[in-house]
This record gives structure tokens, C-alpha cells and sequence, in this order.
């Protein structure tokens, strides 16, 4: 600006005119003004435009009659009557002649030897030449420019220096930019003109005259700027350039001032654009321009803008010469202002010790800040904050002593005074030098006494559930723990910037907190009286008493000084909604290791009380079910959802810490299992699960609780269940849901039940109006439900009626499966046991499962409800688990007390107890796999119906006990029969047991070893193999199994590998199969006789199998058939017998298989023939190998 004093710049008026080529407003300039835009109106005038219309023409009439009374307009017309295009052709030559010889060539094509200095040749020369002369001087500019490489230099230029010429000069620029634009482009004649005299004036007036390239020059200068122009004497003169040009077209100073934060070039301009901008602002109570721009550069999400704005403040402080000039003290003058225009206007610097005693309680005798205020002091709070802390700026000792005036004042009773509260507080812990002297101590602590005070009436008056008070407790507690890193969290959360606060200048600020205000036996007792927050949720924000209470806890305060906090944590648990707040589930996870665990060794009795099982069961009041369950509800979901959590959490805890527990001989109360069993865990785990958006992280953390320590309640059927109950079926049945369903009573379905023997139909419908309810509804009718069940297992009774009980039961087990189960067990009961009036509880079915299936014989062959008993039976082995895992774990001091001082001893009897635990549990599975294979044989009446046990394994093809033979057609009509009959309660029961066996053996592999290692009927082998998809993991154990010494197992091996070779025909059965061979080829020569006959006797006809799905193994088959008749021949031999002709033909069958002609259709032993030697065990095994020869011959005859 120093450079152009007394230059007269285009104004914003007359450039909006020649923006927008207002003749009017163009006509209405000074003279002096219209000169300096001569050089565009004239080409506008002269040059033929592209706009033919009528209006363009009237106005350029007005141009015309605008320009004939100014005496310049002649020499502007004739600088514009020049060859330009010579011109450009010689400007061009001595670019190239420049280039060649050098940069300081003092050769010149445009200009010839010059006989005076530049301004006098200008002076004296016509327009071609003085077009020239600006043309050669402006061009060297330029090029010098270009060869810098961005150094700055200052230019001395007679031409652009002589004040009696500038405007011929101005002249002569804008009409060679116009006329030569490629050889000389706007934005870099603009940069050229950056190093002259005036430069900021003629470049205005370049502008001005092609006003839309306002924006590209601006762009161009920004981007070619240095990234602090406050530094360097160019980059000031480059900010001096961009001022003048903005205040030329001030609407587009803050686009300008946007370019320059995109680019991170010239801040001093961006601060000076701003500060031009907040004086012409009216408004005086909002947040000022300057305030808003700041704090976005410091504050915002590019970190790269907010590095080079801090080291733009930084710089500026380190230069020794503070001008007044600089623009960043007129910032921070402007900032002081600001902060200085809203502090009270009557406020005393005299510290009163106390107020007069007839003031109002709520009357401070300092003046607070106005309302309106309170919004630009947050503001200010936090631009300061962002300066101190971000940019490094140290304040003066003026704004020091202001800010702590303003951070002090007392705002009044809103949302706005409780956050402007709050920021004040955490400035004058991050920032503490700004308290320097014992004056301003004592103001800062009568401030904080005040906080302390008012705390209560802000809450109430501004209905901010978030007051101040309880980041004061909570800051208290921090300084107490020593926890001065979570200050400082909580100072940066709360400002919302992350800036660095070192822990050693908190030290003052904990001494007056822990010493003159807040001990800690006063924040104990201050935090349990404070009120819990009513509705808390997650769009509660800021610092709550919640917070407060979960580092007290972390820090032991209430169980050091003996305070009671467990009705505060049951409140707040009460009062809890959704979205859940995140801070809920730390406190109870922190609040149930302050139950456990002692805050001191030398004070084991130092523990928080627990909540009392009466209110655990007040919060659940109303969920056990009742026709008005629904009203009966005090507390919402997510309270129940929370004590839950707790209740699970509690048990888990004490089950995880038992051994250090029984260590230190603390034995904590556990909830009984009577509470336990009245908590609907699974109805409110369903209700979790529509919820999970609103409820963070509880589900997940519910549903680790229950795969842990219920996991009988989390059994994967039941949730696919659960996806079929409530899918969109549901929805559509639901709404075929009528009024005269609804109103069925749980009576009218007991009463339906006692005459069901009579009736089916009032049942039936009633039942299938039920099956429209949700799960919820139908809570109510669990226990007409269950107790009529024996009815069910009468004769006669439809089947639709038993298919929908057992719908209606799988509802109602996908929300209170362990109440339902008790009920059902003792429902199903024999009618002996009924009589006795024996009730099972669910402790007595987790200790012994087996229960369930010692029911009434009738469910055995009633599918719907032997679907139902297996259900159950499932649960409750996988609720034995957990129970007796937990009763170990509980009863681990049994072990500490006899072997306290002896590790060794220790470790040995807990090994041993767990290997008993896994014994009893492996036993107790065995024990329901056998059970429920025996179910799976026919019954004597069944057997003597012809039964469907037989039929199955006659019907697996390839078999043993399969014929190959073509049937007849009266055998064929009667396979059709036994087809029907396999349709059957039996068949169906079957399936049932197989699938449950199945998931079993997949989830432990060691329960199919052991079942199949004690064996099982052979007559089960064709059922269990067909059925069990898994049975494949036996050909794992097989080998082990065959290696056993017993006879019986060896036997049983080797059916059971027949069937599994004919089933799953792998490599790996082939190589087993094998294996069995050589064992059986090698017990024939070490059994005896009468062992050989045991043994082969029920395993020859498992060869068969062995050929069907393995051909290669023909020949070693029938070599063991060959020796094994060897053998017996032999035997026969040395009893004088004569039996050649079956070793004859023997050998015949293995010689020439395929003479089937000379072969009887049956074998002797069914025609009599050798009636007298058939109680020769050698006799006999000699025809069961004809036999296996037989059954190989026609199998592979007839194809497999």
C-alpha cells in the first residue's frame, strides 16, 4: 500500500458496472474514475461486437456519446490503430534473439538504440513506438521472472515509476494484454507486474479492464504465492496486490479467501481478506467472521491446513518487530476486542470474601455474562484454546488477564452457560500459567467454590441432564487416583481438539482440588447423593453422574470409606433406555469386581454389597407369565436387560475367581438357582435380538454369557426355530387372527383336554386358534398345555392334534424353554409315578439327565411328542455340563484346604476331579445313546406284526442279510406291503433318534468311540448306519476296535465295517476292510475250535458286503474262504468223517464260479442233506461258507 499513496484505484462501483457493462452506472462516474476503465470502453466502442442485438447497440450509442467529451480517448484510438500482428512477430524475434544470447542482452528488436532514458523516449515517441517501448520493458520483466525461480526481486522501471505517465502507461498495458493475449497472458503479466512500482495499481487497473479474469488472476497469484507471505518482503507485496484487488470486487473476497486455504499458500492474506470482512459486519451479539474462520483452520479435519495456519501464528511471534502493521496482530487486536465488547460491564477486580447476607441465594455479587453473549464467549473459549494449544500462541499479559476475566464470569442458567461452564473449567486446566498471580488463585477457587454451589440450580433450571458438577466430581476423583493422563482425555473430549497438556502443570490444580475442595471422603459422599439420570440413554451426552460413579469405583473410594452404593447402581440400572448407554456395562462389570474382590489385603471384608435377589426379581415382575402379564410390567427392557447382564455376570465371576476366592477363605453369596429359574432368560435374549441396534454391545455380551454358562439355552435348533416362528408365515397367519380366537382362556383349553377322549374337535380348533398367537401370548396356556400331555398318548387321538402341540410347544420353548421342560417331564411321567405325585425339579434333571427318558413307555412310538422328550433330553445333557463344570469350580476350596502347602498336591486333585467330571459325563452320554438305540428295536407286539426293524436292514441293498435273487411276483406284492408298513410310528421314531445321534457324534467324536466300542444290538448296524450321516468317523476307530482282545467287539467290528463299506465305498474303507481280512485270516489259526465257530460264524456273511463295494478284494476273500473250509475239513477229518464232497465242492465254486448248473438252489443245511453231522460246529461253518461262496457267486452273477 506504501507504494501507490496518493493513486486514485477503481472502485467497487465501477467494477460491478464494467462487470456487467452498465452503461447507466458507467455514465454516472467521475471522470477521474471513468479514465482509469478508458482503455476497455474504447475497444468496446471501435471493435465490431459479437452482441448484434438491438439493446447492445443503444447502449453503445451511450459508450460512444460517454467518450466523446474525453480529450484521452484520441490516444487510446490510436494505440489501437497499430499493426499488432508486426508487432507480435517482432516481439517474438527478440524473445528468441533473448534467449539465444542471454537473458542480459542488452540487443533489442522492438526498441532501437535508445538516445534518453525510457521516460523521455515515451514522452517523445508516437504510439507504435511507445506500444513498443511498455512492450519491451514488460517482456523483460517477464523473462526475468521466469528465470528467478521463484526468488523475489525488485525491478526499478522509469516507465512504471513516473507518476506524470502512468495513466498514458496503464493505457498502453491494457491494450496490449487485449490485443497480444497469447504473448502476454493476464496472470503472468499480473506476477511481472508483482516486481515494479505501483505494480498493485496498474495491476488493478489491467483487471478492471478485463474484469472476467478477476478469478484466474487472483488463482494465478495465489497459487505462484509463498506459503507464509509474512515473511518475505514479496509475499507481503503479493497480500498488498490481492487486498487492493478484493476490495475492488469485494463479493468475491471470501471466494478469494477460500482459494487461499485450498492452496495453503499466503494465511496473511486469508486473515487480512477476513478481517476487511468482519468491519464491514452489522451484526455485533453473533460469532464473529473472523472467530468462525480461525477456529475452522485449527479446528478442522485437514491436518495439513491446520499445520500451515499454526506455523503461520508461530512465525509471527518469533519475529523480534511486532509492527502494527502485521496482519497478525490486527488478528489478535481484533480477537481482544471481541472478547473485551462481551465481558459484564459491571465487574470489580476486588475479590469479596463473602456476599452481603441479604442478597438473594442465587445472586452473585458478580455481574454475569449476558445471553446473548454466551454462544460467541464459548466461541472465543475455543478459538483460544485452538491458538494456545494447536498454533503455539502465548498470550499477552492483556489478553492473559482478560481471558481469566471471561472464563470466570457466570453465565446464566442454560444449555449454552453449561457449556460455556464447562469449557472454562477445562481451559484453566489445560492452560494453568494463565492463573499467575495469588489474586487471580483466589478468583479461580471462588469460581470453582461457585461452580459447586450452583451446580444443582443449573441442572434444574436449564434441563441439561449433563451439568458441570459431575465433571468437577469426576475430575476430583482423577486427581485423587493420580489419573492425570484420563484429565487430560477428558479436557481434550471436552474441547474438542487434541492439544498437548504436560501432567506437571496440573500439580497446582490437584493440590487446590484434593486439598481445598474436593477431598476424598467429601466426592464419596457427594457422588451417592447425587440423583441418577432419569431415562439414561446414549443420547444423553457430556459427563454424567454415571461417569462419576465408575471411577470411584475403579479407584475403591466407596469401599474405603465404607459407602454404600449399590442402591445407586440399581437406580440408574432401573432407569436406563434405549439407545443403551456405552458407559452401563463397564459399571457393572467394575461394580461386580468391587463385590469379589477386596480393595486391600490388610481388609478383606472391604467389598461392595451386592443387589439383593428381591430386587433382581422386582425388576422381572410381571415376565412369568399371567393373562396380564404385559400390565403387571414396572420396568422397561433394557432395565431387565441390564440386570440380567449383571446376574449372569456375577455367576460367571465368581465361578472365574473361585480358587483365588477359596484362597483368601472369602466364599461371596451366589444367587440361588430358585432365582435363576424364574428369570426368563430366553424371552428377554429374544427381545435383545430385535433390539441390537439400540442396545451397542449388550446382546453379543449376553449371548457369550449364555454359550458359557447356559448353553442348553442356545442350542442351534432352537434359533432356527425361532427364524421360522417369527418370519413373515407368522405375520400372514396372524392376521387371519379373529376375535373369537383371542378370547380363549387357558380354562376352556383345560376344558377342551378332559373331554379329548370323547371330543377331538373343541381341542383341535382351540389349539390351532393358539398356534395364530406370538410365543409371548401364549405364555399363559404353558401349563394347561404340558399337564394334559399324558392325555395324549390314549388311542385314537388325531394326529393333527399331537403335530400341533408340538408346534405350540416348540413356541413356547423359544421363550421359557427350562420352565417348559420341568413341566413337560413331569407331564410325560408313568402313571405309576403320577400316583406318588413325584415332581422333578430342573436342579434334579441337570444332575441326571437320563430322566427324561424314563417318561411313559407310549411317547416311545408317538413321534410328535418323542420329538419333544428328544429336544429336551438334548438340553438338559448339555445343561449337565455346565452344571457340574460349575460345581467343580465352586467346590475348589474342598481341594485348597487339605493341600494349601502343597502346589504339587493341588494340581494332582484337580486333574483328578476334572478326569472324574468327564467320566461321569462321558457315561451319562453312552447311557442316553444306548437308551435310545433300545427304543429303536421292535417291541415284542411289533415283532410279531412283522415290525419295520428287519424290513430296514433287509432293505439296505447289499446287506448281509439281503437276497440277490429275483423275486417272484407274490414276493414282489409282498415287498410293496413291507414298503407300506415302514411308514410307520416306529420308522418315524427311528429317524428322530438317528438325527439327535448325529449331533451328538459330530459335537464330540469321543461318544461315537465309546457307545460303539461297549456295542450295541447288530440287528441296529443297517439302521444306524443308513441313519446316522456321521457314522463314517467309526472308520477312524475301527482298527483299534478289531485289535480289541474280547471276541464279541472283534465280531462286532467287523459287521459294523460292513455296512460302513457298502455306504461309503472310499479308499479309506478299502484299506480297513483289507486290515480286517488279514485279522481274520490270522484268527483262524489261533482260535479254537470252538471260538471258530463264535467268531466266523457272524462274520462270513460281512465277505459279501466286503466284494460288493470292493471288487479287487475277490480273490482274498475267497482264498480265506478256501482255508477257512480247509481248516474245518481238517478238524472233520480227524473224526473219521467222511467229508470230501463239500470240500470238493468248495474247490469247485473257487476253480469254476460260473458253472452254476451243477450248484443247488439252496444250500444242504436248508434241505436236510447231512442231517447227521449238522450239530458239528464244523460241519455248520463249513455250510455257511458255501453259503458266502453262493451269495459272492450270484452277487457278482447278477451285478451289484
Amino acid at each position: 500500500m506504501v507504494d501507490c499513496p496518493i493513486l486514485q484505484f477503481v472502485s467497487p462501483y465501477a467494477f460491478e458496472a464494467m462487470q456487467k457493462v452498465d452503461v447507466v452506472c458507467l455514465a454516472a462516474l467521475s471522470d477521474p474514475e471513468l479514465r482509469l476503465l478508458l482503455p476497455c470502453l474504447v475497444r468496446m466502442a471501435l471493435c465490431a461486437p459479437a452482441d448484434q442485438s438491438q439493446s447492445w447497440a443503444q447502449d453503445k450509442k451511450l459508450i460512444l456519446r460517454l467518450l466523446s467529451g474525453v480529450e484521452a480517448v484520441n490516444s487510446i484510438v490510436a494505440l489501437l490503430s497499430v499493426d499488432f500482428h508486426a508487432l507480435e512477430q517482432d516481439a517474438n524475434k527478440e524473445q528468441q534473439l533473448r534467449h539465444k544470447l542471454g537473458g542480459g542482452s542488452g540487443e533489442s528488436i522492438l526498441v532501437s538504440q535508445l538516445q534518453h532514458g525510457l521516460t523521455l523516449e515515451f514522452e517523445h515517441s508516437d504510439s507504435p513506438r511507445r506500444l513498443r517501448l511498455v512492450l519491451s520493458e514488460l517482456l523483460a520483466i517477464m523473462n526475468k521472472v521466469a528465470e528467478s525461480n521463484g526468488e523475489f526481486f525488485f525491478k526499478s522501471s522509469e516507465l512504471f515509476e513516473s507518476p506524470v505517465y502512468l495513466e498514458e502507461a496503464a493505457d498502453v498495458l491494457c491494450i496490449l494484454q487485449a490485443e497480444l493475449p497469447s504473448l502476454l497472458p493476464i496472470v503472468d503479466v499480473a506476477e511481472a507486474l508483482l516486481h515494479v512500482k505501483n505494480g498493485a495499481w496498474f495491476l488493478c487497473l489491467l483487471v478492471a479492464n478485463v474484469s472476467d479474469s478477476f478469478n484466474e488472476v487472483c488463482r494465478g497469484l495465489i497459487k505462484n504465492g509463498e506459503r507464509q507471505d509474512e515473511e518475505s518482503f514479496g509475499g507481503r507485496r503479493r497480500t498488498e496486490a490481492l487486498r487492493h484487488l478484493c476490495k475492488m470486487n469485494p463479493s468475491q473476497a471470501l471466494r478469494v479467501r477460500g482459494m487461499v486455504v485450498e492452496e495453503c499458500h499466503l494465511p496473511g492474506l486469508g486473515v487480512a481478506l477476513t478481517l476487511d470482512h468482519t468491519k464491514n459486519e452489522s451484526s455485533e451479539d453473533g460469532v464473529s467472521d473472523l472467530v468462525c474462520f480461525v477456529s475452522g483452520l485449527l479446528l478442522g479435519t485437514n491436518g495439513k491446513v491446520r499445520t500451515w495456519f499454526g506455523t503461520f501464528i508461530r512465525n509471527g511471534q518469533q519475529r523480534k518487530r511486532e509492527t502494527i502493521g502485521s496482519v497478525l496482530w490486527q488478528m489478535r487486536r481484533q480477537l481482544l476486542l471481541e472478547l473485551m465488547g462481551i465481558l459484564p460491564t459491571v465487574r470489580s477486580t476486588h475479590i469479596r470474601e463473602e456476599a452481603d447476607a441479604d442478597m438473594e441465594p442465587n445472586v452473585s455479587v458478580y455481574s454475569g455474562l449476558k445471553e446473548e453473549h454466551v454462544v460467541k464467549a464459548s466461541a472465543l473459549l475455543r478459538l483460544y484454546c485452538a491458538l494456545m494449544g494447536i498454533a503455539g500462541l502465548k498470550p499477552t499479559d492483556e489478553e492473559a488477564e482478560q481471558l481469566l476475566q471471561l472464563m470466570t464470569s457466570r453465565p446464566p442458567a442454560t444449555p449454552a452457560g453449561v457449556r460455556f461452564v464447562s469449557l472454562s473449567f477445562c481451559m484453566l486446566l489445560a492452560f494453568s500459567t494463565l492463573v499467575s498471580t495469588p489474586e487471580q488463585e483466589q478468583l479461580m477457587v471462588m469460581w470453582l467454590s461457585w461452580m459447586i454451589k450452583e451446580e444443582a440450580y443449573f441442572e434444574s433450571t436449564s434441563g441439561v441432564s449433563a451439568s458441570f458438577g459431575e465433571m468437577l466430581l469426576l475430575v476430583a476423583m482423577y486427581f485423587h487416583s493420580n489419573q492425570l493422563s484420563a484429565i487430560i482425555d477428558l479436557v481434550c473430549s471436552t474441547l474438542g481438539m487434541k492439544i498437548v497438556i504436560k501432567p506437571s502443570s496440573l500439580s497446582r490444580m490437584k493440590t487446590i482440588f484434593t486439598q481445598e475442595i474436593f477431598t476424598e471422603q467429601v466426592v464419596t459422599a457427594h457422588a451417592v447423593r447425587v440423583a441418577v439420570t432419569s431415562n439414561l440413554s446414549a443420547n444423553i451426552t457430556g459427563f454424567l453422574p454415571i461417569h462419576c460413579i465408575y471411577q470411584l469405583l475403579r479407584s475403591r473410594s466407596f469401599t474405603k470409606h465404607k459407602v454404600s452404593i449399590k442402591d445407586w447402581i440399581y437406580r440408574q440400572l432401573c432407569q436406563s433406555s434405549t439407545p443403551l448407554h456405552p458407559q452401563l456395562l463397564p459399571l457393572i462389570d467394575v461394580y461386580i469386581n468391587s463385590i469379589l474382590t477386596p480393595a486391600s489385603k490388610s481388609n478383606p471384608e472391604a467389598t461392595n454389597q451386592p443387589i439383593t435377589e428381591e430386587e433382581i426379581l422386582n425388576v422381572f415382575q410381571g415376565l412369568t407369565g399371567g393373562e396380564n402379564s404385559r400390565l403387571n410390567q414396572h420396568y422397561g427392557i433394557t432395565a431387565q436387560l441390564l440386570v440380567l447382564y449383571y446376574v449372569l455376570s456375577y455367576e460367571e465371576a465368581i465361578l472365574a475367581s473361585s480358587k483365588t476366592l477359596a484362597a483368601m477363605q472369602r466364599k461371596p453369596k451366589s444367587y440361588s438357582s430358585a432365582l435363576m429359574d424364574q428369570i426368563p432368560i430366553k424371552y428377554l435374549i429374544r427381545q435383545a435380538q430385535g433390539l441390537q441396534q439400540e442396545l451397542g454391545g449388550l446382546h453379543s455380551a449376553l449371548l457369550r454369557l449364555l454359550a458359557t454358562n447356559y448353553p442348553h439355552l442356545c442350542i442351534v435348533d432352537d434359533w432356527i426355530c425361532e427364524e421360522h416362528i417369527t418370519g413373515t408365515d407368522t405375520l400372514l397367519r396372524r392376521m387371519l387372527l379373529t376375535d373369537a380366537a383371542k378370547k380363549h382362556s387357558p380354562k376352556q383349553l383345560q376344558d377342551a383336554f378332559s373331554v379329548l377322549q370323547e371330543n377331538h374337535t373343541q381341542a383341535l380348533q382351540i389349539l390351532e386358534h393358539l398356534t395364530l398367537l406370538s410365543a409371548g401370548e401364549l405364555i399363559p396356556y404353558a401349563e394347561a398345555l404340558t399337564s394334559n400331555m399324558n392325555r395324549l398318548l390314549y388311542p385314537g387321538i388325531p394326529r393333527r392334534i399331537l403335530q400341533t402341540v408340538n408346534r405350540l410347544w416348540m413356541a413356547l420353548n423359544t421363550v421359557m424353554p427350562r420352565r417348559l421342560w420341568v413341566m413337560t417331564v413331569n407331564a410325560l411321567q408313568p402313571s405309576v409315578k403320577m400316583v406318588r405325585q413325584q415332581k422333578y425339579t430342573q436342579k434334579d434333571l441337570m444332575i441326571d439327565p437320563l430322566i427324561v427318558l424314563r417318561c411313559d413307555q407310549r411317547v416311545h412310538r408317538c413321534p410328535p411328542l418323542m420329538d419333544v422328550t428328544l429336544h429336551m433330553l438334548n438340553g438338559y445333557l448339555l445343561a449337565s455340563k455346565a452344571y457340574l463344570s460349575a460345581h467343580l469350580k465352586e467346590t475348589a476350596d474342598q481341594d485348597i484346604r487339605p493341600s494349601q502347602n502343597n502346589l504339587m498336591g493341588l494340581e494332582a486333585t484337580e486333574v483328578t476331579r476334572e478326569e472324574l467330571k468327564n467320566a461321569l459325563l462321558a457315561a451319562q452320554d453312552s447311557a442316553a445313546v444306548q437308551i435310545l438305540l433300545e427304543i429303536c428295536l421292535p417291541m415284542e407286539e411289533e415283532k410279531s406284526l412283522g415290525g419295520s426293524s428287519g424290513r430296514l436292514l433287509k432293505s439296505i441293498p447289499g446287506s448281509a442279510f439281503s437276497s440277490p435273487r429275483k423275486k417272484q411276483p407274490e414276493e414282489e406284492e409282498e415287498g410293496e406291503k413291507e414298503e407300506d408298513s415302514l411308514l410307520c410310528n416306529l420308522r418315524e421314531v427311528q429317524c428322530l433318534i438317528c438325527c439327535l445321534l448325529h449331533q451328538m457324534f459330530i459335537a464330540d467324536p469321543n461318544i461315537a468311540k465309546l457307545v460303539h466300542f461297549q456295542g450295541y444290538p447288530c440287528e441296529l448296524l443297517a439302521l444306524t448306519v443308513a441313519g446316522i450321516p456321521s457314522m463314517h468317523i467309526c472308520l477312524d476307530f475301527i482298527p483299534e476296535l478289531i485289535a480289541q482282545p474280547e471276541l464279541e467287539k472283534q465280531i462286532f467290528a467287523i459287521q459294523l465295517l460292513s455296512y460302513l463299506c457298502i455306504q461309503y465305498a472310499l479308499p479309506k474303507s478299502l484299506s480297513v476292510a483289507r486290515l480286517a481280512i488279514n485279522v481274520m485270516g490270522t484268527l483262524l489259526t489261533v482260535l479254537t475250535e470252538p471260538k471258530r465257530y463264535t467268531f466266523f460264524a457272524p462274520t462270513l456273511p460281512c465277505l459279501v458286503s466286503f466284494c460288493q463295494a470292493f471288487p479287487p478284494l475277490y480273490e482274498d476273500i475267497m482264498s480265506l474262504l478256501t482255508q477257512i473250509g480247509q481248516v474245518c475239513a481238517s478238524d472233520v477229518a480227524t473224526e473219521t468223517r467222511d467229508f470230501d464232497p463239500i470240500i470238493t465242492r468248495l474247490q469247485q465254486l473257487k476253480e469254476k464260479p460260473y458253472e452254476r448248473t451243477k450248484l443247488p438252489k439252496e444250500p444242504p443245511y436248508k434241505t436236510g442233506v447231512g442231517d447227521a453231522s449238522s450239530l458239528d460246529p464244523n460241519v455248520q461253518l463249513c455250510q455257511c461258507i458255501e453259503n458266502t461262496f453262493i451269495e459272492i457267486i450270484n452277487m457278482s452273477v447278477n451285478g451289484v
